[in-house]
């Protein structure tokens, strides 16, 4: 496969493509989309909930979730240590009340109702300082939106993590909430599913999918139409006590000081 495939595909004029690392997820690659949109529900999700607010989306990335919040926040300001990320971003996406900075989560400071930090604590050496932070910003009467992949979906089945570089430590549920629990009071924990065509794929691969493809020889083009055609309606987000979460995808946590 070409380098061009992992290459960010039909941006703006002046907006630089970014490569696709595995560090971030990314829009506009097709191969890529799943993850995307796995990324992007929660976006959508909290967008719903944060509207006339002010917000800082920590380790933005390419930006694409600052963009959603801001379709109803009062302010959002998406932050990222990445040169090329912070470029890519601060060029492709443009509203009155979005703006992007280039810095480290732990000492960006700004007026905030709402800190996001998606898929991130998994990256970090010490979360417990950034979360500290994080509670400091939003004040006694905010809220910090945070989320990581849950390792045993994550990992292969037996493994005691996956095999992502970038990541620092993977975390079951009782490890994320409590590591959340030592900063804040109270907290609401989800988990994220698959749903629709995800969920009948799953269905599919546990009565030997993935066998049938490949004897077949219809991987690639089965592929090249089901991975660009998911969207966020193929997963869904249950809170604890409505499911299993060691089943769950990723973990999403609503925390309040």
């Amino acid at each position: 496969m070409s380098e061009a495939v992992y290459l960010q595909t039909d941006q703006p004029d002046g907006v630089p493509p970014l490569a696709l690392t595995g560090e971030r997820t990314l829009p506009d690659v097709p191969a890529e989309n799943y993850w995307y949109r796995r990324h992007l529900v929660v976006y959508e999700w909290i967008a719903a909930r944060v509207a006339g607010l002010r917000v800082i989306d920590m380790a933005c990335g390419e930006g694409y979730g600052a963009d959603v919040l801001a379709r109803g926040a009062a302010t959002v300001v998406g932050v990222d240590a990445n040169p090329e990320a912070h470029e890519h971003a601060r060029l492709r996406y443009r509203a009155a009340n979005l703006s992007f900075e280039r810095g480290l989560i732990e000492r960006f400071s700004a007026p905030a109702d709402v800190v996001v930090f998606l898929q991130t604590i998994e990256h970090l050496e010490d979360p417990d300082a950034a979360l500290v932070h994080m509670r400091g910003l939003v004040g006694d009467h905010g809220a910090v939106y945070v989320s990581t992949p849950n390792v045993l979906t994550l990992a292969p089945r037996g493994a005691a993590r996956s095999g992502n570089p970038w990541h620092v430590h993977e975390y079951r549920q009782g490890e994320f909430e409590g590591l959340l629990r030592r900063h804040f009071s109270t907290l609401q924990l989800y988990g994220l599913f698959h749903a629709r065509r995800l969920r009948a794929h799953e269905l599919a691969l546990k009565c030997g999918w993935d066998a049938a493809h490949r004897r077949l020889g219809l991987t690639e083009r089965f592929y090249a139409r089901f991975t660009p055609a998911i969207d966020v309606r193929d997963f869904r987000l249950r809170p604890v006590g409505m499911a299993d979460l060691d089943r769950a995808l990723d973990f999403v946590a609503v925390c309040h000081p």
